[in-house]
């Protein structure tokens, strides 16, 4: 009986060390580090205005972030530093193209050669087509998206798990992209756009033409200004501001399937 009690004693005095020990590990830093490493090429040309670094971070899971302004040309650290990289929307357009538009191009390339999974947005989806394809592959779009639109799934794909065939999310573009060569798959499409989901063959590359980071209301503030400031005329605009969001909130469940993917 004394054994017994000894025995006991020793395992409820391994259970509080073994419990003591895993509150301690978050604040002796001996926590798993995350094997997500996140880049984030910010194209934005009216920072104060439009921040697509804090409107992609937010989904991120904590998972650690840097950021490169590409219009400012600030530099660009050593690209194996980093897992993942987020292309941002601008107004830019890759139809007249600006000089730094060129130097994020190789940077795209080098990335992709080096086997980052990536991900574009807007004039980021079409930076991967520009990039990895030609500049011929982007021009001015036949009709201007501007508003919420639904996407229809064309390929399954594992950056859709968990997502609807057919969801809704904000877009805004003047420029699209067209006659893509392979190895691109064309994923998804809108009633106007042909074009708007895409993949680099079975490479961990994903182009969306729209804008699933950017809450109702944060577009409905970018229009607004837009109509404000620079384009009080616009029908696309005027058109945008009255219609009521359709927005499926699909970001959450998209960057956690892109964070989880192209890991080694």
């Amino acid at each position: 009986m004394r054994e017994l009690k000894l025995l006991l004693l020793i395992a409820i005095g391994f259970g509080l060390v073994a419990g003591i020990t895993a509150d301690l590990v978050p604040y002796l830093g001996c926590q798993p580090p995350n094997p997500v490493r996140i880049l984030i090429l910010d194209n934005s040309l009216n920072r104060p205005v439009y921040q697509p670094v804090r409107q992609w971070t937010r989904y991120v899971g904590g998972a650690p972030v840097e950021s490169v302004h590409m219009p400012s040309g600030e530099p660009v650290p050593p690209l194996d530093a980093y897992t993942h990289m987020i292309i941002t929307g601008s107004s830019a357009s890759l139809v007249e193209t600006p000089e730094w538009a060129d130097v994020e191009a190789k940077l795209v390339r080098q990335a992709a050669e080096r086997g980052l999974a990536i991900l574009g947005s807007c004039f980021g989806h079409q930076m991967l087509a520009y990039a990895l394809s030609g500049p011929q592959h982007v021009v001015c779009a036949t009709a201007a998206e501007v508003g919420w639109v639904t996407v229809e799934v064309s390929e399954l794909d594992p950056l859709f798990e968990g997502l609807p065939d057919a969801w809704h999310a904000f877009a805004w573009h003047y420029d699209e992209v067209v006659d893509l060569p392979p190895p691109w798959r064309v994923l998804g499409a809108t009633s106007q756009c042909g074009v708007h989901v895409i993949r680099y063959g079975d490479a961990p590359i994903w182009g969306l033409q729209s804008h699933p980071e950017t809450t109702p209301c944060e577009a409905k503030t970018l229009l607004l200004l837009q109509k404000l400031l620079w384009a009080w005329d616009s029908e696309e605009i005027n058109a945008a501001l009255c219609q009521t969001p359709q927005d499926d909130n699909i970001i959450s469940t998209l960057v956690s399937n892109f964070l989880s993917l192209g890991l080694p």
